[in-house]
């Protein structure tokens, strides 16, 4: 990804960056999310909500990595992993969404319900 591409897409409003998240993972079959040394998920708390986050490229992660952060490290995730395990623990804990947040403020914030729907309406498009 170039740096024009990067910038174009951190200028989007959270809505427009969840779409084209929604778009890439369906066509790339990847995203990303952080975890920590011991390889747990980064959860922030928003509103009394615990949230996820994902991005989908690791580029867009480091601007989140401060503040409390910084012993975070970027992880890729295959979509078969993201359905057969990640949608497990997100459903368990009653995690949200929080789809490409950027500077350390909020991304798009869905239910695991949502974003599943959202995700399979647009890999129905594809196949």
């Amino acid at each position: 990804m170039n740096l024009k591409e990067k910038e174009n897409i951190i200028k989007l409003e959270p809505f427009k960056r969840y779409q084209y998240f929604i778009k890439k993972i369906a066509d790339f079959e990847e995203l990303w999310t952080i975890v920590n040394e011991n390889g747990d998920y980064a959860i922030s708390e928003v509103d009394d909500h615990s949230l996820i986050s994902f991005w989908t490229a690791e580029e867009f992660i480091l601007s989140n990595l401060d503040k409390g952060w910084e012993n975070y490290r970027p992880l890729k995730i295959c979509l078969e992993d993201l359905e057969n395990e990640l949608f497990k623990i997100i459903a368990s804990e009653n995690y949200l969404v929080n789809v490409f947040p950027i500077n350390g403020k909020s991304g798009f914030v869905v239910s695991l319900e949502e974003f599943r729907r959202d995700l399979n309406e647009e890999l129905d498009k594809i196949q």
